[in-house]
């Protein structure tokens, strides 16, 4: 298979950059011109490791406070989005007096919310953290104050949390990386070149689990020679802000790139607006994360291959809820009709972590729809100024 390439601007007076591919023909192509796409369709895409919980059949009722505390409003849009009114509306239907506080990305707001909370009252504290350092210190101030801890989303290694619902995080850089591969090899690309594009590996332990989980795939195709890894970069602290430089950085360095393994979709739309500006966009695969609006329109339009879809809504915000609203009965998270297993804190060996880790979904341009049915996010507002894009895949 003969390997083409796309001349795209250069970033820096490096010199230009390249966009390396197959010809998805496997003829002869002597129009220099490359067939690979970042719209994907697959038939058949990865499937997560996780089981779903199953379901108890019944519903606890709880008298007692809880407070829930999110990180910030630019890793992720899931926060505003997905995860406050999703939990609010859970503890409003249970009973349950709930605060729900997001730290705006500053340590210090995070330890106040903590400690007000503390002081007014709650017997559990949900908390995803900004970093793990400052995360397990105010886990001991609930601690000490005789809080219960659920660690959401986060895992704070060292820490004195109890609990920790999330995502199978590690599975999600599996998922990620292996639909890169697979959309990449439905393009007929030959010993693709790949740019990781890590999260906030700086400050959450799930950012590594999820690099962890790509270079899973990526590691033993690289030793065969099948792939190349150009560049590797972490956007500090998951600040969008610095995705585009970083990733301009890394693409200098590259010169050429076929993929690239976006952490999430706010870091995929980064990149996709450096390739724009380079004449490569709709020509590299491009992961993401979260299913976020602006992702999903991304994948309608062709921008974006591929994001992981986490269903806050029938799984971490309804487990979450359950198992805070079990700590307030007096009820074992098995009364909810949760199954946990053991998490271990490789950071202390005497911090005992009791785990609910969920399944996620790929989505591609062939399932888009699968987010909508789930009641995630609307048609209407995937679809809002590409109505045409969005009729050809049926997304209505």
């Amino acid at each position: 298979m003969r390997k083409s390439t796309v001349t795209i601007a250069a970033v820096s007076a490096l010199g230009a950059l390249v966009l390396s591919a197959c010809s998805s023909s496997g003829g002869d192509d002597n129009s220099g011109s490359s067939k690979i796409t970042a719209a994907c369709e697959l038939s058949n895409p990865p499937q997560a490791k996780a089981k779903a919980p199953e379901s108890s059949g019944s519903t606890l009722k709880a008298t007692g406070k809880v407070g829930v505390i999110l990180p910030d409003t630019t890793s992720s849009a899931r926060y505003t989005q997905y995860d406050a009114p999703l939990l609010q509306k859970a503890f409003d239907d249970a009973g349950v007096t709930a605060t729900i506080q997001n730290a705006q990305g500053d340590v210090g707001k995070y330890k106040t919310i903590a400690q007000q909370m503390i002081g007014q009252g709650i017997q559990v504290l949900i908390m995803d953290s900004i970093d793990p350092a400052q995360g397990a210190a105010v886990e001991q101030l609930a601690t000490t104050a005789g809080v219960k801890v659920i660690d959401y989303d986060r895992v704070n290694l060292g820490g004195t949390a109890q609990y920790y619902v999330s995502f199978d995080n590690e599975d999600v850089g599996r998922l990620q990386a292996q639909t890169l591969v697979d959309c990449l090899t439905e393009d007929g690309v030959d010993n693709p070149n790949v740019i990781m594009m890590d999260g906030g590996t700086d400050v959450d332990n799930n950012a590594v689990l999820f690099a962890k989980g790509a270079h899973s795939v990526f590691d033993p195709l690289v030793k065969d020679g099948k792939l190349t890894i150009k560049a590797e970069s972490v956007v500090k602290g998951w600040d969008v802000n610095n995705a585009a430089p970083a990733f301009t950085q890394a693409l200098t360095k590259a010169k050429a790139v076929d993929g690239v393994l976006a952490a999430n979709d706010d870091i995929a739309n980064a990149v996709i607006t450096v390739l724009q500006k380079n004449g490569a966009d709709g020509k590299v695969v491009v992961t993401g994360q979260d299913a976020g609006i602006a992702g999903l329109q991304n994948i309608v339009e062709g921008k974006q291959s591929m994001t992981v879809f986490k269903d806050v809504k029938k799984y971490e915000a309804d487990a979450a809820a359950k198992l805070a609203i079990a700590l307030l009965a007096n009820k074992t998270p098995s009364d909810a009709g949760l199954t946990l297993t053991d998490f271990p804190d490789p950071k202390d060996s005497s911090h005992k972590i009791q785990a609910l880790l969920l399944p996620t979904e790929v989505i591609t341009q062939g399932n888009v729809e699968d987010v909508v049915t789930a009641g995630a996010v609307k048609a209407s507002d995937i679809c809002k100024g590409i109505a045409k894009d969005c009729e050809k895949l049926g997304v209505k």
